[in-house]
């Protein structure tokens, strides 16, 4: 028996349509907490880096770390991690090649979480983009070997397109669902790996520009503590 609208089609489709349609369900609440979450923390990064890296330069470590921490996204977070850090060192006196690999362990340590914040869920995205498209298939073999025990059990008592039909529409469906599900979900997901990739790639430049700008301020100040002590 077909049915019509869209619950019918869930019916015609056999228990495979089940978890195909929960897949969709759970990959459409990831999108949406996803797109949500990444679009809250778009910033103009160049201008953060830029303001903090002149108060570092200004001698200004303070003001830097709280213009960091008044901001959001990854990279004002991994900027005030490395910050504070150098602040930290720089208070207890330690030595400028100590100061500047503790800094950069400080930061990579706190890229690692931001990373992982990032990339929440997209493994569900990723595994539902594979696995929906795959139940599908699985749901027209299922299908077809359907459509053919019809076949053979009224072979006589009616025509083949008619034994045939309820399999070849399950078999149809759940290809068509599965294709539906996967293909949003594999765009999504490949969307927000790249949205992800370039907020790592500013972090990261980020992180470079900070080691460098605090080295070299450190080198400036050994110059000025030699110039100005007595010989």
């Amino acid at each position: 028996m077909i049915h019509s609208g869209a619950t019918g089609l869930l019916i015609d489709g056999g228990w495979f349509m089940l978890p195909i349609l929960l897949m969709g369900i759970v990959a459409a609440g990831v999108i949406i907490e996803r797109y949500r979450s990444l679009k809250m923390l778009r910033s103009d990064t160049g201008d953060v880096r830029a303001r903090v890296l002149e108060l570092l330069r200004e001698d200004r470590v303070e003001d830097a770390l709280s213009f960091c921490n008044d901001q959001q996204g990854p990279v004002p977070a991994v900027l005030s991690a490395g910050i504070r850090k150098y602040l930290m060192l720089q208070q207890l006196g330690h030595d400028p090649a100590r100061i500047e690999e503790q800094v950069i362990k400080a930061m990579d340590d706190y890229g690692v979480h931001i990373v992982a914040a990032l990339e929440r869920h997209l493994p569900v995205l990723g595994t539902v983009s594979s696995a929906a498209p795959m139940l599908g298939f699985l749901g027209t073999v299922a299908g077809m070997i359907t459509s053919f025990n019809d076949i053979v059990e009224q072979m006589g008592e009616t025509n083949i397109v008619e034994a045939a039909s309820q399999g070849i529409s399950q078999a149809l469906l759940t290809t068509c669902f599965g294709l539906i599900v996967g293909i949003p979900a594999f765009m999504a997901f490949n969307y927000f790996t790249s949205v992800i990739n370039s907020y790592v790639l500013d972090v990261e430049e980020s992180a470079t520009e900070l080691i460098e700008t605090v080295t070299q301020e450190m080198a400036l100040s050994r110059q000025s503590d030699s110039e100005s002590s007595p010989e």
